[in-house]
């Protein structure tokens, strides 16, 4: 018998003020409600418009475990549709990126479709004649999602046809985005560099949580960061600082440092750390640069650009956003106990290059399958997929600086080594886990 299928009730109790039950990691049955559930529900990331610049090009990805394409219509709007031919279902984009000129042809049975999905012509179509065809599911061509938004070139999708609005969900939240495009002297950021994916043991939520956990850097990556930064104090007297010493070494800074920095949340799970401080706060000035965002914005609105240094924003569900190094992480689900991460890097266009240079170093040194510091978090995820498999305890403890009145809060700031995010994560979770009828329109 289920466990949780049609048991609203049962999955509600999953989630307490300060704790949660183990099963949100480990249980298979739970997974895929998630992905029926909760990943349609929500606004989910999709890509950016720069990765489908001309028209024809398209990109396949995941909403959840559902395929989808992205893709440039003919008529330079973005599309986003449904990765399956609605003949017999066959996958009809099957390569990660391209450009399929002014229609997809299906690799079985050679059904082409526009690019904004709608069905162009079926070989043979008068064996379809006095079928019904014209009123059929198979007619309407390659099915679109019923819910899209493009925010400033980032575009999401919402798989339930009902269900709370863009707006509504991301609120102010959506600030981070804003201001990581607007580092960018012209106000647009263009995806470069590729994409690194890296695949972990452990489930997705893990990932998630681990964005807001301050009190994990001084110690997981003490080993890492933690030399780096040892290696380079014994460095001779004037040895100019390395660009990587400098990404490494806010990762062991001290608990007083992650709680004077802050956290803040926001409604529907979002929230980030990095308030008042950040690991991003003190990286060398780029040469010419203040004096670009000061011919494009004015002296004091660079300023107020400038001097938010975010540390990780988390859009709830599953992907975390670092406005000041212009990085993009995507926790891609793939079953109760694996995770696919891709992280992202981004361009300011018009910004110095070396601005890209620290972006892309950031990446490889710290997200990269080749990775120093994120091994550190791998393991640690691991043996938590692994422990809570064991009897015991059947709860995990997100209750670090609870008060009962947050409940009530939808936007706040507290201190930065909190787990009030983690918990605003988890009622999210709750609240999007109903039925779609459930969800506020």
């Amino acid at each position: 018998m289920s466990k949780y299928r049609n048991q609203p009730d049962a999955v509600k109790a999953l989630v307490r003020d300060t704790e949660v039950h183990k099963d949100l990691y480990i249980d298979q049955e739970l997974f895929e409600l998630e992905m029926e559930q909760l990943f349609a529900n929500t606004w989910v990331y999709v890509g950016h418009a720069s990765q489908v610049p001309n028209k024809g090009d398209y990109y396949t990805t995941t909403v959840g475990t559902q395929p989808v394409v992205m893709v440039r219509h003919t008529d330079g709007s973005v599309k986003v549709l449904y990765n399956r031919c609605p003949h017999k279902g066959t996958k009809v984009a099957g390569e990660v990126c391209g450009n399929t000129g002014k229609f997809f042809r299906c690799p079985y049975h050679a059904w082409t479709f526009r690019t904004d999905g709608s069905l162009l012509s079926v070989p043979l179509k008068k064996g379809y004649d006095n079928t019904g065809f014209e009123s059929c599911e198979a007619s309407r061509g390659m099915a679109p999602v019923p819910a899209l938004q493009v925010y400033r070139d980032f575009v999401f999708c919402r798989l339930n046809p009902q269900g709370i609005g863009f707006e509504e969900f991301f609120g102010p939240s959506l600030s981070t985005i804003d201001n990581m495009i607007d580092r960018s002297p012209e106000g647009k950021l263009e995806v470069a560099g590729g994409v690194l994916r890296y695949m972990h043991r452990c489930n997705w939520k893990m990932l998630v949580d681990n964005q807001t956990d301050t009190c994990h850097p001084m110690v997981a990556h003490e080993s890492s960061a933690g030399t780096a930064v040892k290696v380079w104090k014994e460095a001779p007297d004037g040895t100019p600082k390395p660009m990587a010493v400098e990404l490494f070494a806010p990762f062991v800074s001290s608990y007083e440092f992650f709680e004077n920095m802050g956290i803040r949340v926001w409604d529907s799970g979002h929230g980030h750390t990095g308030v008042a401080d950040s690991i991003h706060a003190a990286y060398s000035p780029v040469p010419g640069y203040w004096e670009q965002m000061v011919a494009a914005y004015g002296e004091a609105r660079a300023q107020a650009i400038l001097g938010e240094v975010r540390h990780n924003t988390i859009y709830f569900p599953n992907i975390m956003v670092k406005g000041p190094v212009q990085t993009l992480r995507r926790f891609v689900p793939l079953a109760a106990d694996r995770t696919l991460v891709e992280s992202w890097t981004f361009r300011l266009v018009g910004a110095p290059d070396l601005l890209l240079e620290r972006t892309l170093m950031y990446n490889r040194l710290i997200n990269a399958p080749t990775s120093v510091v994120g091994h550190d978090d791998a393991e640690v995820y691991e043996r938590m997929q692994e422990g809570l498999h064991s009897r015991g305890h059947d709860w995990v403890n997100v209750g670090r600086l609870y008060d009962p009145a947050e409940r009530d809060q939808v936007t706040a700031v507290t201190n930065g080594t909190s787990e009030w995010q983690m918990r605003n994560q988890f009622r999210a979770w709750s609240r999007y886990m109903a039925a779609p009828q459930e969800v506020p329109a």
